[in-house]
């Protein structure tokens, strides 16, 4: 199950808390100041940090610490006074919806740079390779060595098309 931070000095939110556990599976610990949010951040990984928004505007310095220290944790600022836990629910699965997005897309792009890395050094131990073949110096074991590195280079880049398709 992951965690959530909830950073408020409100009270009465236990539906809020309910909900956010049953609604996203989320565990949430409760911490009432700025020091102790960045002691938990210290000691655990969460998925997402609320933050309630009459203690951000309080303390702004004091928020702009907790989201520098709330590493990959989803920020999200939440008015519990004019809030539903409905609508916390809301801002938080949104939140975390959009970093799951973003997250696939940084692995598809990651992977797309790592292909086309894997791919051009393919094609350059092949050419390579043939360019060595041709020449008249190499030696008959040479010569064979590069013909299997050639053959393995030719290999892997039909293996790396016929994945691609």
């Amino acid at each position: 199950m992951s965690r959530a931070l909830m950073i408020t000095a409100a009270e009465g939110l236990e539906g809020c808390i309910a909900e956010l556990r049953d609604g996203l599976k989320l565990d949430v610990d409760v911490v009432t100041s700025r020091r102790t949010a960045t002691q938990a951040l210290a000691r655990r990984e969460f998925a997402v940090v609320i933050l309630d928004q009459a203690l951000a505007e309080s303390d702004p310095e004091g928020a702009d610490l907790v989201w520098k220290q709330s590493g990959l944790a989803v920020p999200v600022q939440v008015n519990f006074a004019l809030s539903s836990p409905a609508r916390v629910v809301r801002e938080v699965k949104a939140a975390l919806q959009r970093r799951e997005q973003e997250m696939a897309l940084s692995l598809r792009a990651a992977a797309a740079a790592v292909d086309g890395e894997v791919k051009n050094a393919v094609t350059a131990m092949l050419l390579e390779s043939q360019l060595a073949l041709k020449g008249d110096d190499l030696t008959p074991a040479a010569r064979e060595k590069l013909a299997t590195v050639a053959q393995l280079a030719e290999t892997l880049r039909r293996k790396l098309e016929t994945a691609e398709a």
